[in-house]
């Protein structure tokens, strides 16, 4: 099902851009008490878990997962997180594999198709409460991990619902958009951090033979990066294979429990063409779009002009709505 959304953008901040940036340069980072947990995966590397709300287990729990560069200090998360525990929810987000400032100990990083650390999470979740209602949620790669493991899973999707937004659905069309115009900014900013993370892993854990550092600290656009770097190191023959089967576009169809995904027209991230349309949808999802709200941003204006993170509301919404179904 796909249907408009009742978003309005501010009247400042009308343009992608401005949409996109507001919340990720100006909003003040959101107050949330954070638990730590170091989770250990079967394979022997590790993920990071902030947890908020309750101690006690019963009350709803949200997982979040966060995108590309990001990490607990994602604002989208904690603000997110900071509506649901307010209403009695529970959340724990996911750092992704290797996304913290401590390197993970294994060569694989976290990547656009990389589902096996959040499945393990919500089995692992489900099968320590299995009465509790269990939600995820992601954005940006976080969501296109989350959709593609929602499908993946199935029937056997051990959440009782899902919400994703601003999902690049089909990686090739916008990696090609973040190589263009104004948009090379976000992909500039992105690919500096990534190289970051790329030397203080390597400073402690042995680059794999098959990958030159140096080519890939050189490499100007997210297809140079992922054929030098994101594909060898994680078993992809090169950027194209690591695109085609990292993008969550085909597994839509086989999700099998309510989910919503938000995603806005003019996204400068993404390629309008990518939006899949209602006959690509399972009858489960639902789309909603909105003519105006950037990437990651859905800034409206509230009482005297001030900064209302709609987004951050539609998904507590569902979330809110989905557990009085229960």
């Amino acid at each position: 099902m796909t249907k408009k959304a009742t978003f309005k953008a501010h009247a400042l901040l009308q343009n992608s851009h401005l949409q996109t940036l507001w919340p990720a340069l100006l909003r003040p980072l959101p107050i949330l008490e954070i638990r730590r947990e170091r989770l250990e995966l079967p394979d022997g590397d590790f993920v990071d878990l902030g947890w908020s709300g309750a101690v006690a287990t019963g009350a709803p729990l949200a997982v979040l997962v966060h995108g590309l560069t990001g990490s607990f200090d994602s604002k989208y998360l904690r603000g997110t997180a900071q509506k649901l525990v307010a209403l009695g929810w529970r959340t724990v987000m996911l750092q992704l594999r290797g996304a913290g400032p401590e390197p993970n100990r294994l060569r694989k990083s976290y990547h656009q198709g990389d589902t096996a650390d959040l499945r393990y999470l919500l089995q692992l979740l489900r099968a320590r409460e299995p009465d509790t209602f269990l939600a995820v949620v992601g954005w940006s790669l976080g969501g296109n991990i989350t959709l593609k493991a929602m499908g993946e899973e199935g029937d056997r999707a051990p959440v009782n619902c899902a919400a994703a937004s601003s999902v690049p659905f089909r990686l090739r069309p916008c990696v090609d958009v973040l190589r263009q115009g104004f948009a090379r900014n976000y992909q500039n900013k992105m690919l500096r951090e990534l190289k970051v993370q790329m030397w203080r892993k390597h400073a402690v854990v042995a680059a794999p033979a098959e990958i030159n550092l140096q080519l890939a600290d050189a490499a100007q656009d997210f297809i140079e990066w992922d054929n030098a770097y994101t594909a060898p190191l994680n078993g992809f023959a090169d950027a194209e294979d690591y695109y085609a089967r990292s993008e969550c576009a085909p597994f839509i169809p086989e999700i099998r429990r309510p989910t919503l995904i938000v995603h806005s027209v003019d996204d400068p991230f993404m390629d309008p063409t990518i939006t899949p349309n209602a006959e690509a949808l399972a009858p489960q999802v639902a789309l909603e779009l909105t003519p105006r709200g950037g990437h990651v941003g859905f800034v409206a204006s509230g009482r005297w002009g001030q900064p209302v993170y709609w987004l951050e509301h539609r998904l507590v919404d569902f979330l809110q709505s989905e557990l009085q179904k229960r």
